[in-house]
């Protein structure tokens, strides 16, 4: 198990890591907000997306259940595992953040940086070429990976004077 020695001597910005891995680690949590928006929208009237409306999709719940049950209890289903996906996501990130990033662990910065990036790299890319990419419906993500982007800029100065010290 790996220990972790502070050196305030040597440690020139622990409170900049601080700082950072707070902004990393409520990122993370937004990232779980917007999980729990998705989950519940898949039992509301609103069904889809957050953002996603009529410009997007020209069909309503109602109208794809009445449709194709079937399909209507698969989008639903993906709706419900994605969410958990984002959530958990989310939540490990901000985990790392937190109690890695903050104590200056840099298997802990780094795997908080790829968890969320690997999933915005997967993720983002097909909401353009199908018109999906609406500030309604991209916008916090937007919002909460800008808020993690400097997070994990304001932490890397003092992680690095740390690892050079």
């Amino acid at each position: 198990m790996a220990t972790i020695a502070h050196h305030p001597a040597t440690d020139a910005a622990p409170g900049a890591r601080r700082l950072g891995a707070a902004l990393m680690a409520l990122a993370g949590l937004a990232f779980v907000g917007y999980a729990v928006i998705f989950f519940i929208r898949n039992f509301t009237g609103g069904f889809l997306e957050l953002g996603i409306g009529p410009h997007e999709v020209d069909v309503s719940r109602a109208q794809v259940q009445s449709f194709s049950p079937d399909l209507f209890r698969y989008i639903a289903h993906l709706h419900i595992a994605l969410s958990g996906f984002i959530a958990s996501t989310g939540l490990a990130t901000a985990a790392l953040a937190w109690f890695g990033v903050r104590h200056g662990l840099w298997w802990a910065y780094v795997t908080a940086i790829v968890v969320p990036v690997l999933a915005l790299i997967i993720a983002l890319p097909a909401h353009y070429p199908y018109h999906f990419a609406t500030i309604g419906h991209l916008g916090l993500i937007y919002l909460a990976t800008a808020i993690f982007a400097v997070g994990a800029l304001v932490a890397l100065k003092p992680m690095l004077h740390a690892r050079h010290t």
